[in-house]
């Protein structure tokens, strides 16, 4: 019986084989943990909240995905496979994807679209996240 990350790794799929390295998983944590804190800081603006928010959400997410030995070929994967990656639900992955789509819009159509419940839900959905990223011992 194959795993959910080989069902979604081969040619045109979201997800390639690579073997977990310990010096990434570590960075990609480090680097989320550390923007985790500023975007809670209340005295940065909204949209720098959400962007330093959505960024440590990312890169937790990507290492949790690295950690299983899988790489994404597009961002919003890492996502999307939470419940595979750290058993996290719906509550979670939504308010991140929902996040990942407004972060588009900000990008490629200057529509970065936010308020302060919005900001607040993804701080504490990548709290959640940080919290079984933290769990996980570095690979190796």
């Amino acid at each position: 019986m194959s795993s959910p990350f080989e069902n979604l790794s081969g040619p045109g799929k979201p997800l390639r084989k690579e073997a977990a390295d310990a010096k990434e998983f570590q960075g990609l944590k480090r680097s989320g943990l550390a923007r985790l804190p500023d975007a809670a800081n209340p005295a940065n603006s909204l949209e720098s909240r959400f962007d330093l928010a959505y960024n440590a959400a990312h890169a937790l997410c990507l290492a949790a995905l690295r950690w299983h030995g899988y790489r994404p070929e597009h961002r919003y994967i890492v996502f999307q496979v939470l419940p595979h990656t750290l058993g996290l639900g719906p509550e979670v992955w939504r308010v991140l994807d929902k996040c990942h789509n407004i972060r588009n819009q900000g990008e490629y159509e200057g529509d970065l679209n936010v308020d302060d419940q919005l900001v607040t839900d993804l701080i504490g959905a990548c709290r959640a996240v940080a919290t079984k990223v933290n769990a996980l011992k570095p690979p190796g």
